[in-house]
This record gives C-alpha cells, structure tokens and sequence, in this order.
C-alpha cells in the first residue's frame, strides 16, 4: 500500500476532472481490473517467488526475449514514474514555498525530490524501510481526512457536468482510465520483491490482494470526496486537489498546508520504495545476463547502480519535458507509464495462461483451474483497454522506449552467444530453470524480512507502487 498509495492520488483527482464525473466509473472499473491483475500475480507469486516480478515470470513462460521485455519496460515504468511523481509534489511544495512560476526554481525543486530518496536508497535497504513505514503512515492522515471528512462537507452543486470533454462517454471513460492507472502502478510490486520476502508463497500474494483492495477504497471515496468539495472549474487547474479540499472543507489556508506537507512527505516515501524497484528489476535481469553485468553492483543490500542510473535518467526526463515548454508534463509523463506498463501486465497474465494450458499449473482443483483461466483472460483485456486509452502520442513514445530495448537485447544476445562459446545454443531458459527459478537468484535470500521486504512490503503485507 506504501507505493500503490504514493504521489500520483494527490494529483490525480485534477488530472482527470477535464472528463467530468464519468471518471468516476472509469475509476471503479479501473479498481475491479487492478484487483483482478492483483489476483493473478497473487498466483503467478506462489508458482514462482523469486525476485523480480514480471521477468520472472515472462521468462520462465516465454524465453529470454520476453522476460528482457518485461524487465525493460518495467524498468522504463518505474523511473519514467518517479519523474511524474517529482511533478506531482512540486504541485503542493508550491503552496508551501511559493516558487512563482520560476522555469528554473520548479526544475530545482524537483531534482532535489528525486534526489533525496536515491541517497536515502544508497545509504541501505534498512533506512529504506524505516522511510517507507513512517510516509506509509503520514500519507494516510490527509488521504483519510479527505476521504472521510469530505463527504461531510459534500455539495453536489460542486460536480460538474458528468461527461465534460466531449466525443462519446466510453471514449471518456477509457482516456481517464488510463490517467487514472498511474495510481494503481505498484500493484505488482510485493512480486518484485518477492525473493526478499519472508515466506513469500503465502505473504506475497495476500500483500497484493489485501494492499490493491485497501488502496481501492482510500482512493474512490478520496476521489469522490475532492469531487464534491473543491468546484470543477476550480479543480480543472489545481496543482493540489487536497489542500484545496481541506481548505474548502475548514476554510483558510492552514489545512491546506498542513496536507501539502503530509503529501509532500507521502510522496517522498513512494520515491523511495519505487527508486528501490527500478533498481531490482534490472539486478534481477542482469544475474541473468540480460541487462548489463553492473547492474548487479550491490552495497547494504541494494543495486547501488540501478539506483544512480535510475535517478539520472528520471533527472533528465523531469529537465527536458520542463525546458521543453510542455503543457501537462504530469499527465504526459503517466500516460507513457501507461503505456509501458501494460507490456509487464499482458507478457505476465499470458504466462499464467500459458502455464494454465499447458499442463504446469499448481495441482488444484478444476474449479480453481477455471477461475484462475477467467481472472487471467480477464486481465489480458483489461491490460489492453488500458494500452488502447493511453493514446496515440503515449503509445508512439512508449514504442520507441521499447525499441531502443531491443538494440540493448540484441548487444547483449551477442555478447552471452560469444562468452558461451559456438554451438552453445540461444540461451533460451531450459523448463528445469523456469521451474526452479534456478536462472533468477539462485541461493537468494531466506529467513527474516530484510529492509527491501520493509520497504516494500512493510508488515509482512505491504507492497510497492505508486
């Protein structure tokens, strides 16, 4: 929940209040797909709890190709996600500091955002953990003030038009959707990081569940709660949707700055869980061969590379998009999340009906053959409604991420080919390896939680998204 829960919620509610009310139902269909895709890496996380998440499994169903394309687009995800979330928070760090439309200062401000948790990140996993606990719990205070206290102070008047963006209402429902899926990123993250985790067959798949389905409630009646507060013209162009809430709710502006700093320190907290992920993922990958051998660089437990690489190519993006001059660099920015991370979710759902079809299911029951067939055909579609809202500019940019990828897969295709030696073969992943998960971290972890499971999955039943 601390990263499902991170920074995108306290700006989305102005992201997608262009649409009207109708993203409200595009939120409750958005949630009834999250937490099918939550059931089915649930699943995929008992057959193979290994660290890594999607890789693991797109390998082990598919081949070295597909697991490369899930870490690399999971990895573009993650750090493409912590630019967006850098945004999100100079939205209410401006209420605090008023940084008057300065080009200059807000670059600065978010640089200094992105930064902060990647030296917390580079000091060990055990103050990851620590962060994570103390923002998982100060990001609930104004997320359930709104959520609770607003309904309170609802005004119907203060809704809008239901459908306020023109074209055809299914059109609205599927563009919103895709905004709205930044804040359920992160779901899959208790997989990620299942090898760290203490008995991750059984905590794994109950942090997913349990972290989407309380998640899911903090945000719809947050969401309908900001709806019903703050006017629809004025929430069109807030850059902090709770504040304005709060202060609508008690009148001045000291609630509203006291849930700017919360959110301030919520969003921090999801920066850095997900700088901790974007990082495992390509550790996960290169052990294998399939991302560059310095990926694998550790110290205290963390992939001190994957962290530096990761905050300087989120630095850079959050640069250009401001420099640039772009209108809507937050919704920008998550659209292209959109995008990438849909190919994890399709590549990981058809492993699981690959596995279901093909005879290497766990041993269970008809009945449970059946209902884990729907949930996953289930998430297959609703992974690609998602890919079809995103739009043609968030596809566009999101291919060409992914065939940057493929020339990187293609470098280190060769390089593994000559190290092998001729007549070696393709490298492929061997049944005995998919079902092991011999290929993905042999002799890892055992025992206790270690500060990335308390980063990630804090309690035992945490997870990471944003």
């Amino acid at each position: 929940m601390g990263n499902i829960i991170g920074g995108g919620i306290f700006l989305l509610p102005a992201s997608v209040a262009p649409f009207g009310t109708v993203s409200l139902v595009a939120f409750g269909i958005l949630t009834l797909g999250a937490i099918a895709l939550a059931l089915v890496f649930g699943r995929l996380a008992h057959r193979l709890p290994q660290t890594g998440g999607p890789y693991v499994y797109a390998r082990a169903a598919f081949g070295d190709f597909a697991g490369f394309l899930a870490a690399w687009s999971y990895w573009i995800t993650a750090w493409v996600s912590n630019a967006a979330l850098a945004v999100a928070a100079v939205g209410y760090l401006d209420v605090l500091v008023p940084l008057h439309g300065s080009t200059a200062a807000t670059i600065a401000a978010a640089l200094l955002i992105q930064w902060l948790p990647a030296l917390a990140n580079l000091a060990g996993t055990r103050y990851v953990g620590a962060v994570q606990i103390v923002a998982t719990v100060l990001k609930f205070v104004p997320l359930i003030l709104v959520a609770v206290g607003g309904l309170f102070f609802f005004d119907s008047a203060n809704l809008g038009p239901f459908h306020a963006s023109g074209g055809s209402a299914l059109g609205a429902v599927s563009a919103s959707a895709a905004i709205l899926l930044f804040s359920y990123l992160g779901v899959e993250s208790a997989a990620v990081s299942a090898g760290e985790v203490r008995d991750p067959r059984r905590n794994v798949g109950r942090a997913t569940v349990l972290g989407t389905l309380g998640a899911a409630a903090v945000y719809l009646l947050g969401t309908l709660a900001v709806f019903g507060t703050v006017a629809h013209d004025r929430l069109v162009d807030s850059t902090a949707p709770f504040s304005d809430a709060v202060d609508a709710m008690f009148g001045g502006s000291w609630g509203g700055s006291a849930v700017a700093s919360m959110a301030l320190v919520s969003m921090l907290g999801a920066l850095n869980g997900w700088t901790l992920l974007s990082a495992q993922t390509p550790y996960a990958a290169a052990r294998d061969g399939l991302f560059p051998k310095v990926f694998t660089v550790r110290r205290r437990g963390v992939p001190t590379v994957g962290v530096l690489v990761t905050v300087a190519l989120a630095s850079l993006l959050t640069v250009y998009n401001y420099t640039a001059g772009t209108q809507g660099v937050f919704e920008i920015l998550v659209l292209v999340t959109t995008f990438t991370a849909t190919v994890p979710y399709l590549l990981s759902t058809a492993a699981q009906i690959h596995f279901l079809l093909s005879g290497r299911a766990d041993r269970v029951s008809r009945a449970r053959l059946a209902r884990d067939g729907v949930l996953a055909l289930a998430a297959f579609g609703f992974s690609l409604w998602l890919v079809a809202g995103a739009g043609y500019a968030a596809v566009y940019q999101g291919v060409l991420f992914l065939f940057v990828g493929v020339l990187v897969y293609a470098v280190m295709a060769a390089r593994r080919g000559r190290a092998a030696g001729p007549g070696s073969g393709s490298g492929a992943v061997s049944e005995v390896e998919a079902e092991s998960g011999a290929g993905i971290a042999t002799g890892s972890v055992t025992g206790a939680v270690t500060g990335a499971g308390a980063g990630v999955a804090t309690g035992g039943a945490t997870r990471a998204g944003d």
